[in-house]
């Protein structure tokens, strides 16, 4: 009988709290400040550690500094509107809180958040992965060991895509294919070109038949492809691949890999409730399980769930 693996919950961590900041209302601390992406965020949190009850747990962040994506492209997510900086004063905050409860916040200059997500989810099958997130690109990580527990409306409901659902999704297509999916299709909230003319539904069939670009390339002159297809397929020959390149999720970034690391054990109540109270987040502190008020004056360290 195999034996039952321990969750090990990958949050993506921009897209979070970006989710948060977007669907709750102007939420301000009693000193003025917008605290709805952290609280919007929290609710996230408790949540998923309530329905997991993860025995490893990571935060990824991106550094807001230029990626090697911007550095192969420089219009990569060029005409995306830059957040109000309302939104980036909150992120400081969120990691303050995450420390609090003891949960490893990472980050890496020239990577993205879901670059360190793909890592930690690819690295290792001694646990069972849950990747939260708002960004259907972490699909393309989804397989037997990986899951993606996708916000789908602000963040009060989720849809949790395996394997199953992933191709139920995208007739057929796995994970990985979902990449050369999006190379061809292209992507215009991340400016990623694709090749022009080539829609959803011809990206779907050619990924279908297959696979791959690289092997859609070497058969090009294939009967399965349309002349006017092929035209542009050639056309945008390099336009395909410089987009495969800016879609794929990294999954070998250098960082820490041991779980224990990511291991999420005690923290000091005391703390928590002063950081919630700092934020005016009071209600938050009565919907945290055996936070009563004998635990909190004792001050001794308490796994959240």
């Amino acid at each position: 009988m195999e034996e039952k693996k321990e969750n090990f919950v990958i949050v993506d961590a921009n897209s979070v709290i970006h989710r948060a900041f977007h669907a709750l209302p102007s939420l301000k601390n009693k000193k003025g400040e917008l605290v709805n992406a952290v609280y919007g965020f929290l609710l996230v949190l408790l949540k998923i550690t309530k329905e997991f009850n993860p025995k490893y747990l990571a935060a990824c962040f991106d550094l807001g500094e230029p990626t090697f994506r911007k550095k192969a492209y420089d219009q990569y997510k060029a005409k995306r509107k830059k957040a109000p900086q309302e939104f980036y004063d909150q992120i400081p905050k969120l990691k303050e809180v995450l420390k609090v409860f003891n949960i490893s916040v990472c980050e890496k200059p020239g990577f993205e958040g879901d670059d360190l997500v793909g890592t930690l989810s690819s690295s290792r099958a001694e646990a069972k992965n849950i990747i939260v997130s708002g960004d259907l690109d972490t699909l393309q990580l989804v397989d037997e060991n990986t899951s993606v527990y996708f916000l789908s409306r602000g963040v009060k409901e989720a849809i949790i895509y395996n394997k199953n659902l992933v191709q139920k999704r995208y007739e057929g297509l796995s994970g990985d294919e979902l990449i050369d999916f999006k190379a061809l299709r292209g992507d215009l909230s991340d400016n990623i070109p694709g090749v022009k003319g080539v829609g959803e539904k011809t990206a779907l069939r050619l990924i279908k038949d297959f696979k791959t670009i690289e092997n859609l390339y070497k058969n090009i002159e294939s009967k399965k492809i349309e002349e006017k297809t092929r035209v542009r397929l050639l056309a945008d020959k390099a336009a395909a691949f410089l987009s495969k390149e800016l879609s794929k999720i990294k999954r070998d970034v250098p960082m820490e890999l041991s779980l224990n690391k990511y291991r999420w054990g005690g923290y000091d109540p005391r703390q928590v409730k002063s950081a919630l109270e700092e934020l005016d987040f009071k209600s938050l502190i009565k919907r945290i399980p055996g936070m009563d008020e004998e635990e909190k004056r004792s001050g001794e360290n308490l796994k959240l769930w």
